[in-house]
């Protein structure tokens, strides 16, 4: 396989899994503790709704980007020229999803349920203790899923600019 098909892989595999990085870490630390300070717990639910599914499909999308082009890089190279960073990239990106629902999940002892947000079941009564509930559990969820998306960054990073080197 000709290297620039190899090179394109590793760049566009490293640039969504910093985008995912990014979105992750702006979510937990910005975006989310700003939905405590809504007026209302009706408007925070809708907020955090919103938020949940968009980022959601945001994240499935980057998430198999970034494993389908660094695991395809990694296939893709001469044996020789395998590095195994793009395998571990490759595999952190995708723990970062449902592996890290499901250690949370099972961390709380619960089932997965309990991190999706249900709070549409409950009709027209809204309770505000339960939406900061929400809005903590997936503060911390997205935590992780930065760190762990994060350190798979640092890895490709070191990783690529050692290919250079």
């Amino acid at each position: 396989m000709p290297s620039g098909t190899i090179f394109v892989c590793k760049f566009v595999g490293t640039i969504s899994l910093g985008l995912l990085t990014g979105a992750s870490a702006s979510l937990s630390t910005l975006a989310l503790p700003g939905l405590l300070q809504l007026p209302t717990a009706t408007t925070a639910r809708s907020a955090l709704s919103s938020i949940a599914s968009r980022t959601h499909i945001f994240a499935t999308y980057l998430r198999h980007i970034t494993t389908f082009s660094l695991f395809s890089a990694y296939l893709l190279s001469p044996r020789r020229f395998r590095h195994p960073y793009l395998l571990y990239t490759s595999i952190f990106a995708f723990v970062s999803g449902a592996g890290v629902d499901y250690a949370i999940a099972y961390r709380e002892g619960s089932s997965e349920k309990r991190n999706k947000l249900d709070l549409d079941a409950q009709g027209e009564e809204v309770n505000g203790e339960q939406v900061r509930q929400a809005v903590e559990r997936m503060r911390v969820t997205e935590g992780v899923r930065a760190l762990v998306s994060g350190t798979a960054f640092a890895l490709s990073v070191v990783g690529i600019w050692g290919d250079g080197a």
